[in-house]
Protein backbone atom coordinates (compact mmCIF):
# COMPACT_ATOMS: atom_id res chain seq x y z
CA UNK A 1 0.00 0.00 0.00
CA UNK A 2 3.12 2.28 0.63
CA UNK A 3 4.67 1.64 -2.70
CA UNK A 4 1.19 2.34 -4.29
CA UNK A 5 1.35 6.29 -3.03
CA UNK A 6 -1.19 5.83 0.77
CA UNK A 7 0.95 8.01 2.53
CA UNK A 8 1.69 7.56 6.44
CA UNK A 9 -0.03 10.93 7.08
CA UNK A 10 -3.35 9.52 5.20
CA UNK A 11 -3.40 6.49 6.97
CA UNK A 12 -3.29 7.72 10.62
CA UNK A 13 -6.34 9.74 9.17
CA UNK A 14 -7.67 6.89 8.35
CA UNK A 15 -7.76 5.16 11.67
CA UNK A 16 -8.95 8.29 13.62
CA UNK A 17 -11.85 8.22 11.27
CA UNK A 18 -12.44 4.40 12.31
CA UNK A 19 -11.70 4.84 15.68
CA UNK A 20 -11.67 2.11 17.77
CA UNK A 21 -14.89 -0.03 18.61
CA UNK A 22 -15.13 -3.54 20.96
CA UNK A 23 -16.67 -5.59 18.60
CA UNK A 24 -15.91 -6.73 15.03
CA UNK A 25 -16.59 -4.45 12.08
CA UNK A 26 -16.54 -3.56 8.29
CA UNK A 27 -14.85 -0.59 7.31
CA UNK A 28 -16.04 1.15 3.45
CA UNK A 29 -13.04 0.98 1.71
CA UNK A 30 -14.77 4.24 0.18
CA UNK A 31 -13.30 5.64 3.25
CA UNK A 32 -9.70 5.38 2.80
CA UNK A 33 -9.76 6.47 -0.67
CA UNK A 34 -11.31 9.95 0.95
CA UNK A 35 -8.84 10.04 3.49
CA UNK A 36 -5.94 9.26 0.27
CA UNK A 37 -7.40 11.79 -1.75
CA UNK A 38 -7.65 14.24 0.53
CA UNK A 39 -3.70 14.05 1.75
CA UNK A 40 -2.72 13.99 -1.72
CA UNK A 41 -4.51 17.01 -2.96
CA UNK A 42 -2.56 18.82 -0.67
CA UNK A 43 1.03 17.23 -1.96
CA UNK A 44 0.69 16.30 -5.44
CA UNK A 45 2.49 18.25 -7.99
CA UNK A 46 -0.31 18.52 -10.80
CA UNK A 47 0.61 16.59 -14.28
CA UNK A 48 -0.80 15.91 -17.96
CA UNK A 49 -0.43 12.60 -18.70
CA UNK A 50 -2.50 10.62 -21.73
CA UNK A 51 -3.61 7.27 -20.98
CA UNK A 52 -5.83 6.86 -24.61
CA UNK A 53 -3.93 9.16 -26.93
CA UNK A 54 -6.40 10.51 -29.93
CA UNK A 55 -4.34 12.91 -32.19
CA UNK A 56 -5.28 16.31 -33.18
CA UNK A 57 -3.83 18.73 -35.31
CA UNK A 58 -4.06 22.30 -35.00
CA UNK A 59 -4.41 23.27 -39.05
CA UNK A 60 -3.96 27.38 -38.09
CA UNK A 61 -1.30 26.57 -36.14
CA UNK A 62 2.17 27.54 -37.66
CA UNK A 63 3.93 24.02 -38.28
CA UNK A 64 7.45 25.10 -37.34
CA UNK A 65 5.99 26.42 -34.13
CA UNK A 66 6.66 25.61 -30.54
CA UNK A 67 5.63 28.12 -27.52
CA UNK A 68 5.43 27.43 -23.92
CA UNK A 69 2.63 28.00 -21.78
CA UNK A 70 2.84 28.05 -18.10
CA UNK A 71 1.07 25.17 -15.48
CA UNK A 72 0.47 25.80 -11.69
CA UNK A 73 2.23 22.40 -10.24
CA UNK A 74 -0.46 23.11 -7.56
CA UNK A 75 -3.33 25.30 -6.87
CA UNK A 76 -3.39 24.07 -3.46
CA UNK A 77 -0.25 25.35 -2.25
CA UNK A 78 1.36 28.52 -4.13
CA UNK A 79 4.88 27.59 -2.94
CA UNK A 80 4.68 25.19 -5.66
CA UNK A 81 5.79 27.15 -8.19
CA UNK A 82 4.77 26.89 -11.68
CA UNK A 83 6.60 24.89 -14.62
CA UNK A 84 6.53 25.29 -18.20
CA UNK A 85 4.74 22.72 -20.49
CA UNK A 86 5.54 22.97 -24.51
CA UNK A 87 2.77 23.48 -26.80
CA UNK A 88 2.76 22.25 -30.32
CA UNK A 89 0.46 22.46 -33.77
CA UNK A 90 0.25 18.50 -32.69
CA UNK A 91 -1.13 16.88 -29.45
CA UNK A 92 -2.88 14.19 -28.17
CA UNK A 93 -5.73 14.26 -25.64
CA UNK A 94 -7.91 11.48 -24.19
CA UNK A 95 -9.65 9.32 -26.53
CA UNK A 96 -12.53 9.34 -24.13
CA UNK A 97 -12.49 13.04 -24.64
CA UNK A 98 -14.46 12.88 -28.31
CA UNK A 99 -17.97 11.77 -29.33
CA UNK A 100 -18.79 11.41 -33.06
CA UNK A 101 -22.15 12.01 -31.75
CA UNK A 102 -22.58 13.64 -28.02
CA UNK A 103 -25.01 12.71 -26.02
CA UNK A 104 -26.75 16.03 -23.60
CA UNK A 105 -24.20 17.38 -21.54
CA UNK A 106 -21.53 16.49 -23.24
CA UNK A 107 -18.88 19.27 -23.44
CA UNK A 108 -15.52 18.09 -24.95
CA UNK A 109 -14.60 17.27 -28.37
CA UNK A 110 -17.27 17.03 -31.39
CA UNK A 111 -17.59 18.29 -34.38
CA UNK A 112 -18.02 22.19 -34.42
CA UNK A 113 -17.52 22.41 -30.08
CA UNK A 114 -14.88 24.80 -28.60
CA UNK A 115 -12.81 23.42 -25.87
CA UNK A 116 -10.60 24.81 -23.42
CA UNK A 117 -7.04 23.06 -23.52
CA UNK A 118 -5.68 23.32 -20.01
CA UNK A 119 -3.22 26.39 -19.92
CA UNK A 120 -3.61 26.45 -23.48
CA UNK A 121 -6.24 27.90 -26.00
CA UNK A 122 -9.66 27.23 -26.93
CA UNK A 123 -9.93 25.26 -30.28
CA UNK A 124 -12.78 24.03 -32.44
CA UNK A 125 -13.10 20.62 -33.98
CA UNK A 126 -13.19 21.26 -37.57
CA UNK A 127 -12.62 17.85 -38.88
CA UNK A 128 -12.84 14.39 -37.75
CA UNK A 129 -10.60 11.36 -40.07
CA UNK A 130 -11.08 7.82 -40.00
CA UNK A 131 -8.62 4.91 -41.01
CA UNK A 132 -9.97 2.35 -43.67
CA UNK A 133 -12.10 0.65 -41.08
CA UNK A 134 -14.03 3.70 -40.21
CA UNK A 135 -11.94 4.47 -36.68
CA UNK A 136 -11.21 7.70 -35.42
CA UNK A 137 -7.51 8.14 -35.67
CA UNK A 138 -7.33 12.28 -35.61
CA UNK A 139 -9.03 15.39 -35.23
CA UNK A 140 -8.30 18.60 -36.98
CA UNK A 141 -8.95 21.57 -35.20
CA UNK A 142 -8.90 25.25 -34.92
CA UNK A 143 -7.14 27.59 -32.36
CA UNK A 144 -8.31 31.44 -31.54
CA UNK A 145 -4.52 32.71 -30.45
CA UNK A 146 -6.43 35.23 -28.54
CA UNK A 147 -7.34 32.74 -25.71
CA UNK A 148 -3.83 32.14 -24.87
CA UNK A 149 -4.14 30.72 -20.77
CA UNK A 150 -7.24 29.27 -21.43
CA UNK A 151 -9.12 32.80 -21.03
CA UNK A 152 -11.04 35.05 -23.48
CA UNK A 153 -11.85 39.13 -23.42
CA UNK A 154 -15.18 38.40 -24.59
CA UNK A 155 -15.76 36.04 -21.42
CA UNK A 156 -17.46 33.87 -23.26
CA UNK A 157 -18.65 30.37 -22.25
CA UNK A 158 -16.56 27.56 -22.89
CA UNK A 159 -17.27 24.24 -21.00
CA UNK A 160 -15.10 21.69 -22.07
CA UNK A 161 -11.28 21.75 -21.09
CA UNK A 162 -9.47 18.58 -21.62
CA UNK A 163 -5.73 18.26 -20.88
CA UNK A 164 -2.94 17.15 -23.97
CA UNK A 165 0.29 16.88 -24.10
CA UNK A 166 2.54 17.92 -27.01
CA UNK A 167 3.35 15.17 -29.88
CA UNK A 168 6.94 15.83 -30.67
CA UNK A 169 7.96 16.42 -27.00
CA UNK A 170 5.60 13.70 -25.24
CA UNK A 171 7.64 11.04 -23.61
CA UNK A 172 6.35 7.97 -22.63
CA UNK A 173 6.02 5.72 -19.44
CA UNK A 174 4.40 2.75 -17.90
CA UNK A 175 1.28 3.11 -15.74
CA UNK A 176 -0.46 0.94 -13.58
CA UNK A 177 -4.26 1.83 -13.15
CA UNK A 178 -4.55 -0.27 -9.70
CA UNK A 179 -8.58 -0.47 -8.71
CA UNK A 180 -10.33 -2.47 -6.04
CA UNK A 181 -9.27 -6.03 -5.60
CA UNK A 182 -13.00 -7.32 -4.76
CA UNK A 183 -15.94 -6.49 -6.75
CA UNK A 184 -18.43 -6.58 -3.92
CA UNK A 185 -18.51 -4.92 -0.31
CA UNK A 186 -18.61 -7.93 1.74
CA UNK A 187 -15.83 -10.79 -0.65
CA UNK A 188 -18.15 -14.04 -1.10
CA UNK A 189 -20.77 -12.89 1.16
CA UNK A 190 -23.27 -14.64 -1.49
CA UNK A 191 -21.57 -17.90 -2.55
CA UNK A 192 -19.47 -18.50 0.50
CA UNK A 193 -15.98 -17.93 -1.61
CA UNK A 194 -14.18 -14.74 -1.96
CA UNK A 195 -12.44 -15.61 -4.78
CA UNK A 196 -15.95 -15.29 -7.18
CA UNK A 197 -15.53 -11.70 -5.96
CA UNK A 198 -11.84 -10.77 -7.66
CA UNK A 199 -11.49 -8.12 -9.76
CA UNK A 200 -10.40 -9.03 -13.27
CA UNK A 201 -9.53 -5.33 -13.77
CA UNK A 202 -7.94 -5.06 -10.03
CA UNK A 203 -4.67 -4.23 -12.39
CA UNK A 204 -4.92 -3.13 -15.85
CA UNK A 205 -1.02 -1.99 -17.30
CA UNK A 206 -1.21 0.80 -19.68
CA UNK A 207 2.53 0.35 -21.19
CA UNK A 208 3.21 3.36 -23.62
CA UNK A 209 0.94 6.19 -21.70
CA UNK A 210 2.21 9.45 -23.17
CA UNK A 211 3.47 12.09 -20.76
CA UNK A 212 4.37 15.80 -20.55
CA UNK A 213 8.43 15.87 -20.83
CA UNK A 214 8.67 17.41 -17.13
CA UNK A 215 7.81 13.76 -16.08
CA UNK A 216 11.19 12.21 -17.19
CA UNK A 217 12.83 14.10 -13.59
CA UNK A 218 10.13 12.17 -11.84
CA UNK A 219 12.05 10.97 -8.60
CA UNK A 220 10.94 7.28 -6.87
CA UNK A 221 8.10 7.96 -4.63
CA UNK A 222 7.36 11.00 -5.76
CA UNK A 223 3.33 12.40 -5.62
CA UNK A 224 1.50 13.38 -8.68
CA UNK A 225 -1.83 14.12 -9.70
CA UNK A 226 -2.52 12.97 -13.29
CA UNK A 227 -4.78 15.80 -13.97
CA UNK A 228 -8.27 14.33 -14.39
CA UNK A 229 -6.75 10.52 -14.26
CA UNK A 230 -6.16 10.48 -10.42
CA UNK A 231 -2.98 10.46 -8.07
CA UNK A 232 -0.14 8.35 -8.62
CA UNK A 233 3.20 7.94 -7.31
CA UNK A 234 6.46 7.27 -9.25
CA UNK A 235 7.33 3.40 -8.35
CA UNK A 236 9.63 3.12 -5.30
CA UNK A 237 11.21 -0.04 -6.71
CA UNK A 238 10.97 -0.26 -10.63
CA UNK A 239 11.09 3.41 -11.81
CA UNK A 240 14.60 4.42 -13.36
CA UNK A 241 15.28 7.27 -15.43
CA UNK A 242 15.44 4.93 -18.12
CA UNK A 243 12.31 3.30 -17.60
CA UNK A 244 9.48 5.66 -16.01
CA UNK A 245 7.07 3.62 -14.03
CA UNK A 246 3.71 5.14 -12.35
CA UNK A 247 1.89 3.55 -9.91
CA UNK A 248 -2.09 4.67 -9.22
CA UNK A 249 -3.29 5.62 -5.56
CA UNK A 250 -6.63 6.41 -6.28
CA UNK A 251 -8.92 7.59 -8.67
CA UNK A 252 -9.87 11.45 -8.23
CA UNK A 253 -13.72 10.40 -8.17
CA UNK A 254 -14.77 10.68 -4.07
CA UNK A 255 -17.70 8.16 -3.74
CA UNK A 256 -17.22 8.82 0.14
CA UNK A 257 -17.83 12.53 0.53
CA UNK A 258 -21.06 11.62 -1.95
CA UNK A 259 -22.17 9.56 0.89
CA UNK A 260 -21.80 11.83 3.20
CA UNK A 261 -23.91 14.42 1.54
CA UNK A 262 -26.65 12.21 1.27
Amino acid sequence: IRRRGYSPEALRDFVDRVGVAKVESLVDHNLLEFCAREDLNKRSKRVMAVLDPLKIVITNYPEDKVEYVEARNNPEDPSAGTREVPFSRELYIEREDFMEEPVKGYHRFYLGNEVRLLHAYYVTCTDIIKNDEGEVVELHCTYDSETRGGRSEDKRSVRGTSHWVSAPHAIKGEVRLYDKLFLSEVPGAETGDFLDDLNPDSLVVVEEALLEPSLSEAKPGEYLQFVRNGYFMADSVDHTPDKLIFNRTVTLRDSWSKQQKR
